[in-house]
This record gives structure tokens, C-alpha cells and sequence, in this order.
């Protein structure tokens, strides 16, 4: 009985289907079938009621399943003690990225990682809506909290990023400019829909304050709602690392330059049920090292939303 079959059980398991863990592993089908039966016929027990359609798991291999989990994570948890941090890592990662501003940062520091490692291999997905990273075998992502879907995750902060009002002149020509935080309500502004279906018609402000907004223009992508804050569509609430430029080359406005800003936070996260392999915790490892939030913590979806 290989730990390789094992994990591959996991996976079939965690999805309901041999097919989508074929997909998954980038395996063909007959494959993860023949490893299948042959892990059965090791056990000597059935793992899956097999249906027309569909599987699931026996009362055994429910068993199975909990405590190979936990006997997995163990022995990955052993190999990272007593493995060299230099020892050649060779596994798969599947990541995903929520497409904050600093996505190409992360992705450098992906790339610097798969440098460093050259047998690793790395799938980066990126996605605006909520993905069970169980069920589609994700071991790492970089999340903000409104997109967390388990609760039973770790989540570690990662990045941060202050939060500011920006108008381009041309809006403010025609529509006035704000003078004091609550003339905004009488604006347009370009309002974020996060993947739960809950729309920013208040933004969160410094020490738990929450702003009124309203606006004509709804959208989930923090880089349309830049685009169309430039093209004076209506005030944003943006990133200020993303505007910086533009204010300063007299494209966009910063407004409310006293209002202490809100400060958003990236987290890295990993669900707490699964085993992390070893490749997996050395990536965790570098990511946090390469960017040394202030007074980071591990969190269990504490922490506010921002766009």
C-alpha cells in the first residue's frame, strides 16, 4: 500500500467522482481506477458504493478516509523536521490567486521559488469567485477574507494595502468635488461585489467605520473598477499602491487627504484538514519570508474584507 494511493483515495473521495480526480491529477481515468481496486484489494475492504453515476463512501471508507487524513499530515509533519531545508522538493502545487493588486508580486515570488526548486512543478489559477479548495485540490491560495468558502481553514496575513478615495478631474469637473466624507453619498461611486453576492454600499473605514456609497456601476474586478474610476465614471475606493502613479502624473485625484486610511489585508491560506506536503510548506515558508507582514497572526477568517 503506497501513501501515493492514498492521497490519490483523498482526492476521489473529496470530490465524489473518479473522473473529476482524474482531471484533477491530470491522470486518465483508467488509472485512477486500477489504483483504486488495488488499494481496495490491499485493504481487503471496500472503499466506495459505486453507482451509475456517481460514488460514495462505504462506512469503512469513511473510516478510512479520517484516519488517513490525519496519518498523511503526520507523516508530511515528520519528513519537514527531519529533512534538510535543502533537500531537492519534486511535488505538484495547484495555487489560487484572488486578483489583488499585488498579483504580480506573488507571482514573482512564485517564480523565484520554482527557480530555486526546478524539479517543482506549479498550476496557478485565478479566480474572483469562491472555489472549495478541498473538493478542486488546491493546497495554497491568497485570499482575501470575503472569499474564504470553509471555515475550517488556516489563514495567515500576508500583504497589506491602504484603502483611499480617487477621482479623476474630469469627474470632478463636472460633478463637484467632496469636501468633507459624507458629500460622497451624494456622488457616483464605483461599487465591488465580492464573490458572496455582498456589494460595498458601505465601505469600511479606519476604526470600524462604515461609509455610505451609491453608485451606477457595479462590478467584481478591482482592476475595471480602477479603469473606470480613471475614465471619470465615478469615485473608487482603491488600493493606493494601484493609484500612486496616477496621482501623481495628475490623472487621478486622492480625496480626503486627512481621512486615516483603511488598511486591507491578503491572506495565505490552507485548509486545515488536509495535509500540506513538503513542497507545500517550504512554498508557506518563503512566502512569509518574502513578505514579512507586521505583526502577523494565524487567523481563522477574523480579519475585515477589502477590494
Amino acid at each position: 500500500m503506497k501513501t501515493e494511493d492514498i492521497a490519490l483515495f483523498h482526492r476521489i473521495a473529496e470530490t465524489g467522482s473518479i473522473l473529476e480526480a482524474s482531471n484533477l491529477l491530470n491522470l486518465p481515468k483508467s488509472t485512477v481506477s486500477r489504483r483504486l481496486i488495488s488499494l481496495e484489494e490491499s485493504l481487503n475492504i471496500k472503499l466506495f458504493h459505486r453507482l451509475s453515476r456517481s460514488i460514495s463512501l462505504t462506512s469503512a471508507g469513511s473510516q478510512f478516509y479520517q484516519k488517513t487524513l490525519t496519518m498523511l499530515a503526520e507523516l508530511e509533519q515528520t519528513l519537514a523536521e527531519i529533512t534538510d531545508t535543502k533537500a531537492e522538493l519534486t511535488a505538484h502545487l495547484r495555487i489560487l490567486i484572488f486578483p489583488v493588486p499585488q498579483i504580480m508580486d506573488v507571482i514573482r515570488k512564485i517564480f523565484a521559488f520554482m527557480d530555486e526548486n526546478p524539479k517543482v512543478s506549479i498550476e496557478i489559477i485565478t479566480s474572483t469567485e469562491p472555489l472549495d479548495m478541498v473538493r478542486n485540490n488546491i493546497d495554497i491560495a491568497f485570499m482575501v477574507n470575503e472569499t474564504f468558502t470553509e471555515f475550517d481553514m488556516v489563514a495567515k496575513p500576508i500583504l497589506s494595502e491602504e484603502m483611499c478615495f480617487f477621482a479623476s478631474p474630469e469627474y470632478l469637473k463636472k460633478a463637484g468635488t467632496p469636501l468633507k466624507l459624507t458629500d460622497i453619498e451624494q456622488h457616483n461611486s464605483i461599487l465591488f461585489r465580492f464573490p458572496n453576492g455582498k456589494t460595498f454600499s458601505e465601505v469600511p473605514l479606519a476604526n470600524d467605520v462604515l461609509q455610505a456609497v451609491k453608485g451606477n456601476l457595479c462590478t467584481n474586478s478591482i482592476h475595471l473598477a480602477y479603469e473606470a474610476t480613471r475614465l471619470g465614471r465615478g469615485i473608487g475606493y482603491l488600493p493606493k499602491g494601484l493609484c500612486v502613479d496616477d496621482v501623481q502624473q495628475g490623472k487621478l485625484v486622492r480625496l480626503f487627504d486627512d481621512l486615516p486610511p483603511y488598511i486591507g489585508v491578503v491572506f495565505l491560506v490552507y485548509p486545515s484538514r488536509r495535509f500540506l506536503n513538503l513542497t507545500g510548506q517550504r512554498l508557506l515558508d518563503y512566502m512569509q519570508t518574502e513578505f514579512p507582514l507586521p505583526n502577523t497572526s494565524d487567523s481563522n477568517m477574523g480579519a475585515k474584507p477589502w477590494i
